[in-house]
Formats: structure tokens, C-alpha cells, sequence
């Protein structure tokens, strides 16, 4: 149970709750067991209204308590507690956490292979059949899940959460609360290969990646996404960048500080992205370009040039009739001759 005391706090790491003052001490004692939307929540739920769209809901709400505005202050009801932010959704994502199922279990499995060489530091729990490397360091209050592998002389900062099968390479460099979901493949080798003179033949000649992969504080990587060490030079994944699943980052990427990635993106060798950058999803980056700070790029964009103007683009085709786009395409292909 959480207290309407304990949400004005966890909020007010963010934003203030303006009408904290105004509260009775009984209605800041209140306990709350969980988060439901307008329509459904009951007297021991939080709410909140970020889209005026819903602020019918609003005013039958049965939520103890409710995330709002001021401009719609007084649309809740008379037995709901109102809680006063400038923005409610940021306010719940705050508060969410506090409602979030905790890891139970603590301490070192007796199953966990841990090299000697290995420095575990305070507060760590290492899950069941875990594998610990030479030399590598882990930092206080770490918890890392079932069959998780680190590498040999790898170092993970404070307080990572690290789900099951989650594989981090050798000598690569994890920040400060650091989350990696199941299945997450950090610095295994990129996809470097020369060709021989007849490939068909004789093959492709690999070429081994020497480079390691740093990743930066409050950084979140979503599950099957793989991030390959740098062939030579580090692949670099800057602070309170998020991740979503199953995206691919190459060898030698650099991903500036904030920017969010979400699902099947695949960004190719040697690019780097710069700060607060928001790549939708199935968004293609070839290599070797630069995209600048503050570029959006919606959903099914392929990116083929450098980036130099902050802004939104786009390239990805939207829905039609099967009929009315093979017309478009042939249309396309004759534009092509001209």
C-alpha cells in the first residue's frame, strides 16, 4: 500500500504538486494499492487525466485519487483526492514505479559460476546458473536474474537490473542504472567481413572487432536487441537513452545522450545520432552518416544521408488499396524515366 504522502514525494523528484499544502492530514495518510484508468479505478486506485479527451470519465470516477491540472481542478469529485501537476502523465510515470512488483529473491544462487578474480559489490543478487567472468566488477545492489553471462573483464555500474539471458561481452563498460531485458546481446561481434576474390568460393574473410561497448547512466534496452562491439573504435550508447525490443545497433554507432529507439530499427555500422533524437519504428539507418541533435524520424523511414537540420521527416509509405498503390507504383517507376 502507498500513501498519498509517498506519491507527493516520488512526483516532486520531477515536477511540484502545486495544491500539496491544501491537503487534510487524513486525506495524506490515504492508502492506495494500485493504478487504474478513469472509467475502472476504484476507491483504492490512482488516476489521471493527461488528454482532455477523457475528462468525462473524470467526473464519475470512483479513483481515490487522481493526477490532474489545474484547469480541471474542478471537474473531480468532491471524494476523489486531487493531486496538482503541471503535467499529470509525467506525474504517473513517476508514481508508477512505486507500484511495481519487486524483485523477491536476494543473495548469490548456488548454482552462479563466479570467477575468483570476480568484485561483487554490496547488496548484489546473482540469480540462478549465472556465469561471472575474469576481473569483472559489479557494482552495489545489482540484480541480475537467471542465466545471465558477463564476460571477462566487463564492468557494470550501481543498481542494473539485468533480466534472464541477457549476454554482455568481454571488457565492454555497463553505467549507473543500467536495465537490460531478457535475451539483450551486448558486444558480440559485429558484421565485419572482407571479401576474397570469388566469395562463392573462397569465402569471406572475418575481421575480428576489437572495440568494446559503452553504455551510459539511466539507460534502458528493451528485449532481443543486440549492440555489437566496435571493429576498432567503441560502439558508444550515451545517458537516458531507451532502447525498445528487437533493434539492432552495429558496430562503431554512437547514440547521443536521451534519444529513444523504438522496435525493429536497425541502424548500420559507423553512424552516429546525436542527443534527444526519436526514431519510430522499423526506421532503417544506413552506414556511415551523421544525424544531428533533436531529428524525429517517423515510423518506416529510411535514412540513406546525413542529417544535418533538426526537424521531423519521413519516407515510409502509408496504407492503401492494393489497387490504388500498384497504380502509384507504376507511376513511381515513370517518374523514374523522365
Amino acid at each position: 500500500m502507498i500513501t498519498i504522502e509517498q506519491l507527493i514525494s516520488q512526483i516532486e523528484q520531477r515536477q511540484p504538486v502545486l495544491n500539496k499544502a491544501e491537503l487534510s492530514p487524513e486525506q495524506r495518510r490515504l492508502s492506495l494499492e494500485g493504478i487504474g484508468n478513469l472509467t475502472t479505478a476504484n476507491c483504492r486506485q490512482l488516476s489521471f487525466l493527461s488528454n482532455p479527451h477523457y475528462l468525462s470519465s473524470l467526473t464519475n470516477t470512483h479513483a481515490g485519487a487522481v493526477l490532474i491540472t489545474e484547469e480541471h481542478h474542478n471537474e473531480a469529485p468532491n471524494d476523489t483526492v486531487a493531486l496538482i501537476v503541471a503535467v499529470p502523465y509525467l506525474a504517473y510515470a513517476s508514481v508508477s514505479q512505486l507500484f511495481a512488483r519487486q524483485y523477491s529473491v536476494s543473495g548469490i544462487h548456488p548454482t552462479a559460476v563466479i570467477a575468483d578474480s570476480a568484485i561483487i559489490g554490496n547488496h548484489v543478487t546473482i540469480g540462478a546458473f549465472c556465469v561471472i567472468g575474469e576481473q569483472v566488477q559489479i557494482g552495489d545492489r545489482c540484480v541480475l536474474e537467471a542465466h545471465v553471462v558477463v564476460e571477462d573483464n566487463t564492468t557494470i555500474g550501481t543498481d542494473g537490473v539485468i533480466k534472464p539471458q541477457v549476454v554482455i561481452g568481454h571488457d565492454c563498460v555497463v553505467g549507473h542504472h543500467v536495465r537490460l531485458y531478457a535475451g539483450v546481446s551486448i558486444g558480440s561481434e559485429g558484421f565485419g567481413f572482407a571479401p576474397t576474390s570469388n566469395p562463392s568460393v573462397t569465402g569471406w574473410e572475418r575481421i575480428a572487432q576489437l572495440g568494446r561497448v559503452l553504455i551510459g547512466n539511466h539507460v534502458r534496452i528493451g528485449s532481443h536487441t543486440c549492440i555489437d562491439r566496435g571493429a576498432i573504435d567503441d560502439t558508444v550508447i550515451g545517458n537516458h537513452v531507451i532502447i525498445d525490443n528487437l533493434v539492432q545497433v552495429a558496430h562503431n554507432v554512437r547514440i547521443g545522450d536521451g534519444t529513444a529507439i523504438a522496435a525493429h530499427t536497425g541502424i548500420a555500422g559507423s553512424t552516429s545520432i546525436g542527443k534527444r533524437c526519436i526514431i519510430g519504428g522499423a526506421v532503417g539507418i544506413t552506414g556511415h552518416i551523421d544525424i544531428t541533435d533533436d531529428v524525429t524520424l517517423s515510423a518506416m523511414t529510411m535514412v540513406t544521408k546525413s542529417i544535418t537540420t533538426a526537424g521531423s521527416y519521413s519516407s515510409g509509405t502509408a496504407a492503401m488499396p492494393t489497387a490504388n498503390w500498384r497504380r502509384a507504383a507504376v507511376r513511381f517507376r515513370q517518374l523514374g524515366r523522365n
